[in-house]
């Protein structure tokens, strides 16, 4: 298990590409041991992503059924983690990125993590003013697009092959993670928007 200097020294790292620094990758463990310690970063995102899995699990009728609904959202959410970077390793040697794969997703994993911190506000106006649905909607709409800012940056820094590489990295791994979200959510029969 990471001790927190080591999550803090990460978490640090990765805000520092989301701000479009490079020095910040020095800060991130791209050992072997790093690549693997850094899937820990779902643990440090799983209070946050509870808030919004909560939010919308509270739509279920009975405690049996929210909390049935609570676990099937928890399952999309760590699928759309994971997923994309598995379909990543698959392509990553074949499209001259082999390199910086672990770069990636050492610093999108704890970027991820901060993201997921990032989007908590939107989280809690929907659980704890149900009634305002649609200003939580717009705060979490405002903060989508900020984390994608986010997102590119760090691309851009964990890739470093120029801005246009980034920006398909950027495309190829925005869209696989809807592939996986909208998947997942039919497989297991959840919608994470409100109707």
């Amino acid at each position: 298990m990471l001790s927190a200097d080591e999550i803090q020294s990460s978490l640090n790292g990765a805000w520092r590409m989301m701000l479009g620094k490079a020095d910040g990758l020095r800060l991130l463990d791209l050992s072997v041991d790093g690549f693997w310690n850094s899937f820990v970063a779902i643990a440090v995102a799983a209070p946050a992503m509870i808030v919004g899995w909560v939010g919308i699990a509270n739509t279920g009728e009975t405690a049996a059924s929210r909390f049935e609904l609570l676990l099937r959202l928890a399952f999309v959410d760590i699928g759309t983690w994971i997923l994309p970077v598995m379909a990543l390793a698959i392509i990553a040697p074949r499209v001259g990125l082999g390199g910086r794969f672990v770069h990636y997703v050492v610093a999108s994993n704890w970027a991820s993590a901060i993201i997921a911190w990032l989007m908590l506000p939107g989280a809690l106006m929907r659980l704890l003013f149900p009634a305002a649905e649609q200003a939580s909607g717009l705060v979490s709409l405002a903060l989508f697009f900020v984390s994608l800012v986010f997102s590119w940056r760090m691309t851009n820094q964990a890739i470093a092959k120029g801005a246009a590489m980034a920006t398909a990295v950027f495309a190829g791994m925005f869209v696989t993670a809807l592939i996986v979200l909208f998947a997942l959510q039919w497989l297991v029969g959840v919608s994470m928007f409100v109707d």
